[in-house]
């Protein structure tokens, strides 16, 4: 129930507040996949199995770009690897999902292919290829591009993905690494591909203020259904408070906005009017004459 309620009202909140980002030119879907693992203890969550002393739950989640909030979420136990709960996760065609090096699973990257789902996905560094191709590289711009071409797997790899690929390598500056990255898709600019693996930060970003925000680190209940309801119950608080920040005239941050509703959660207001304006300035009081007049005309 909790869940078909989020769902619900995702659908509704997100066609008025407008959740939308203009970044990228395409005209795709873009969807974000990743899966977070909310440990639990094991001596009062014994369902949970993950460690032979820890318990867990993980969270495989596929988060819609607009407005950075789930458009699916699987929840299994610890013990589950990230590629093998995303094989249930249901996907629009045309759509392009970003992920990291946890996906770099071939058979699901066939699936995802041949229900015509672009993908960028970050690959491993014992992928085994042969270069078909090289692209040129732009000459004046992008200079993070190191290598644009198209590949076709070798070895047995091969047969769980017989298509071609196109490879990327981009030089991260932050963080001094080469990423190397693999799409279906031969028609965007490398630069496009190379930020929309930049974009999987976001969801990196959701599961923090999932877990800080919403404290969904300790639960209430011990029961598999108490932990999926609080789970679930604290997507649906995280909706309504991005809903409220996205129709707020004033540029709230996250943080800030979930602290001072705490602090006014008993508190009697018109809630779009303070939204708006939290910080109303209070005029100064005019300046009076000390001395009395002493004539009044």
């Amino acid at each position: 129930m909790f869940r078909d309620y989020y769902y619900s009202l995702s659908k509704h909140l997100g066609q008025q507040a407008g959740f939308k980002q203009v970044k990228f030119r395409i005209k795709s879907k873009i969807l974000l996949l990743d899966a977070t693992t909310i440990s639990l203890c094991l001596s009062l969550f014994d369902w949970a199995k993950y460690k032979t002393k820890k318990g867990a739950v993980k969270m495989h989640t596929l988060l819609d770009f607009d407005g950075n909030l789930p458009a699916y979420v699987n929840i299994t136990d610890g013990k589950t690897a990230d590629n093998k709960g995303a094989y249930d996760i249901p996907l629009i065609k045309n759509s392009v999902v970003v992920a990291d090096r946890f996906y770099n699973d071939f058979s699901l990257l066939n699936i995802w292919d041949s229900k015509g789902v672009f993908f960028v996905v970050r690959h491993k560094e014992n992928l085994k290829f042969t270069t078909i191709k090289e692209n040129e590289l732009p000459d004046n711009k992008h200079q993070h591009i190191l290598i644009d071409e198209i590949i076709e797997l070798t070895g047995k790899t091969k047969d769980k993905y017989p298509k071609r690929l196109r490879r990327i390598a981009i030089w991260d500056e932050k963080n001094k690494q080469v990423i190397e990255l693999i799409t279906n898709n031969f028609r965007w600019s490398c630069n496009t591909i190379s930020e929309l693996y930049k974009s999987r930060w976001q969801i990196e970003i959701f599961f923090r203020e999932i877990k800080q925000l919403l404290h969904i680190k300790s639960f209430i209940g011990t029961s598999p259904n108490a932990v999926m309801i609080q789970i679930w119950t604290a997507l649906i608080t995280i909706l309504i408070l991005k809903y409220l920040k996205a129709i707020a005239k004033h540029k709230w941050y996250l943080s800030n906005l979930v602290a001072f509703l705490r602090i006014n959660l008993f508190v009697k207001i018109n809630l779009q009017k303070w939204l708006d304006e939290p910080f109303i300035k209070k005029k100064k009081p005019q300046n009076l004459p000390i001395q009395g007049v002493l004539f009044d005309f």
